[in-house]
């Protein structure tokens, strides 16, 4: 009895500590192609993935409030059969904290536009790793991708782990025979092409600089900026040397469309030889963007 008091007592003088899931989703969704009062149900999608998503504790690690990863699906409801089989397109974005400040970095932004899943009215989204669901698979998926990005950005190769849960969920849709996830002929710019090359060693420079854009480079910016950008630009070049190895730009254009404005932003500043530098790798590892680069060179 002694003991209880004294536990209760500690129990309330020590602060309580806010532990959160590892996720502040939001998700958000345009039915404006479905008409129909069969469907109108469908103002409970948002919730329920947002629920599933949040609700749901992915990793062993524990989160507090300001630690948790924030993104955004932004899904556009194309089509719907009889059966409740919808088709959709989506828009995925994922942002990381910069240390030493309040400011957030764009870490993640790419689409998918070839989701099909059954969803009728009052469906229970279950969390299942052995079994197939073509819609809380996909939310699966794609959470484990974010993980694995995330996660990178903090250690160097820090998101194996995940990658390999991504792709444990992508070969249970690939053996259902569900539309998206097939294997893919071409640029394979689809789930296919993203899992094959996160996973594969001919892509760990990639990821590599990833964690160093980051962890060295971007959270050091507000107390270290010369030293900062030497890491940025070290991570570029390493981006450079992976790019010039391998067959396939997905990972490459996946990086600069989420970060082409923050590098200009990054550099701006820095001295001339250091823009000059950074404008001559960004111009041949990320020509799309090049128009933007040029703000180096004034």
């Amino acid at each position: 009895m002694r003991f209880f008091f004294i536990f209760v007592l500690v129990g309330m003088i020590l602060p309580v500590v806010s532990m959160a899931q590892e996720f502040d989703c939001e998700v958000t969704i345009n039915d404006r192609q479905i008409s129909g009062t069969s469907y109108d149900y469908l103002s409970e999608l948002e919730t329920d993935l947002e629920n599933y998503i949040n609700g749901h504790r992915w990793t062993n690690d524990r989160y507090q409030d300001h630690e948790r990863i924030r993104c955004n699906f932004q899904i556009v409801l194309t089509g719907v059969d009889d059966n409740f089989n919808y088709t959709a397109e989506i828009a995925l974005t994922m942002r990381r904290p910069i240390y030493n400040t309040n400011q957030e970095s764009l870490a993640l932004l790419f689409s998918d536009n070839n989701w099909r899943f059954y969803y009728p009215q009052n469906k229970n989204l279950v969390h299942d790793e052995l079994q197939f669901d073509d819609l809380a698979s996909f939310l699966d998926f794609y959470v484990y991708i974010m993980l694995g990005f995330d996660y990178d950005s903090f250690s160097a190769l820090g998101g194996t782990s995940f990658y390999g849960e991504a792709q444990s969920v992508f070969e249970l849709g690939q053996n259902s025979g569900s539309q998206g996830w097939g294997r893919s002929i071409g640029a394979q710019r689809n789930r296919y092409g993203l899992i094959m090359d996160i996973n594969s060693p001919a892509y760990e420079d990639f990821r590599r600089a990833f964690y160093r854009y980051h962890r060295q480079g971007l959270d050091q910016f507000t107390t270290q900026p010369e030293e900062a950008r030497n890491e940025v630009l070290a991570a570029l070049e390493l981006i450079q040397e992976n790019k010039q190895l391998t067959n396939n730009n997905y990972l490459f254009d996946i990086f600069f469309s989420s970060k082409y404005t923050e590098i200009v932003a990054i550099f701006r500043d820095a001295d001339a030889d250091i823009r000059t530098q950074a404008y001559n790798i960004l111009r041949d590892v990320d020509p799309a963007h090049t128009s933007e680069y040029e703000k180096l060179q004034s």
